[in-house]
């Protein structure tokens, strides 16, 4: 997953924040619960508000990312 998240957050870097969240990393605790994760890997759509639009669990396909990430942008 890391090359797609990666690659993505290089294509999307000026339209939008990526931010990374270790399950064990303390610092982000808040955060974490906050969301609900409990598992890696998670990932999270968040609004400019820092609504969750869209969550996943598990692999992830590049499009699905990408269908996500345009729809929330227009």
């Amino acid at each position: 997953m890391k090359p797609v998240v990666h690659g993505l957050e290089a294509k999307y870097k000026d339209r939008m924040q990526f931010t990374y969240l270790d399950i064990d990393d303390p610092d982000t605790a808040s955060i974490k619960a906050a969301l609900g994760y409990r598992v890696q890997p998670h990932f999270f759509l968040l609004d400019g508000n820092g609504n969750v639009v869209r969550q996943w669990l598990g692999s992830v396909t590049e499009e699905e990312f990408i269908a996500a990430f345009e729809e929330a942008l227009k």
